[in-house]
């Protein structure tokens, strides 16, 4: 299954980052294999449409499941209509994330966790 892991680096030992519109990186992972590739957010300045341009990219690469810190009510949206699960909350290093993901321990987002917007503070 390929997931991915919004993370502040560009490896799995990079913390995970708490923005899943405005994160540095994207860590896309192969679950059984932790092969993975580190995709740099093309839109983590954007002014707006972060979060709908970024739903659209996991859909584009299949992904399954996107573990974060928080993700916005856009971004949420189109993940949701794109069948990607989200998981929230998460504040552990990228690896630490998957092994979590893998062993059942993380529950699924039911909506969004932050504000429209709320992302673009944090640079």
């Amino acid at each position: 299954m390929k997931i991915c892991v919004t993370s502040q680096g560009d490896n799995l030992d990079a913390q995970v980052d708490p923005r899943f519109g405005r994160c540095k990186y994207f860590i896309i992972v192969k679950t059984d294999t932790l092969e993975f590739e580190a995709v740099k957010n093309p839109n983590m300045d954007a002014v707006g449409g972060a979060g709908i341009q970024l739903g659209q990219l996991m859909a584009n690469k299949s992904i399954k499941v996107v573990l974060t810190g928080n993700v916005g009510p856009n971004a949420f949206q189109t993940l949701q209509k794109a069948g990607v699960q989200v998981f929230t909350g998460i504040s552990d290093n990228v690896r630490e994330a998957i092994e979590r993901f893998k062993k059942g321990e993380l529950k699924t987002t039911d909506r969004p966790t932050t504000i429209p917007h709320s992302g673009m503070s944090g640079r």
